[in-house]
């Protein structure tokens, strides 16, 4: 069903996506539907928690392949990697980690800021599962200092992505370019 979603959303966008064609396209019936997500907005959370596990998972892949000498290396792995997954993974362009952006880098549709958590804003959710994934590879401090850092950088990271979308369908790779070296300059004064 969340297969079925992500493509439904390339093809029609968000406002067009209905709960009655996802489940049949996923050739289900509408009360198996029902018996996994409370309505439209239940299945699209369930998407974006799914996208950004999977973000994780693929950046902790790289960094343990690539085994980085330093938060800088890390800093373009995760935007290398958000940015693959903006080009490449059904339904990512619409609802990355959450913010439903019904045209390419937004501006999200109001209300959902808060899809992955109730009290809490997504990029909060981010930032902090990219610093626990980060902290003991890196060897970085723990404590609130860390924590608003890496929350300044995703929301820096975030405009500035989304900004790259909407002034070229695969992202401007100047702007690309751009968001890392601002990711990068900005937390040198925090995590050096």
């Amino acid at each position: 069903m969340l297969d079925e979603c992500a493509r439904l959303l390339d093809e029609a966008g968000y406002e067009a996506l209905t709960t009655k064609e996802v489940a049949r396209r996923a050739e289900v019936p509408i009360g198996t539907f029902y018996q996994f997500f409370s309505d439209k907005q239940g299945l699209v959370k369930a998407l974006a928690l799914r996208n950004l596990d999977a973000f994780l998972d693929s950046v902790a892949t790289r960094l343990a392949a690539a085994a980085p000498s330093g938060w800088t290396e890390v800093v373009d792995l995760g935007i290398d990697e958000f940015v693959r997954m903006k080009r490449t993974v059904p339904g990512f362009g619409v609802v990355d980690f959450g913010e439903v952006q019904p045209t390419p880098g937004g501006p999200g549709l109001p209300g959902t800021q808060r899809m992955l958590d109730a009290a809490l804003e997504n990029n909060v959710i981010v930032a902090d599962r990219l610093r626990s994934l980060t902290t003991d590879v890196l060897g970085l401090p723990r404590g609130e200092d860390t924590a608003r850092a890496f929350l300044v950088a995703v929301e820096a990271a975030d405009a500035v992505l989304k900004l790259a979308f909407r002034a070229h369908p695969d992202g401007d790779p100047d702007l690309i370019a751009e968001c890392k070296r601002l990711v990068r300059r900005y937390l040198a004064d925090h995590l050096m």
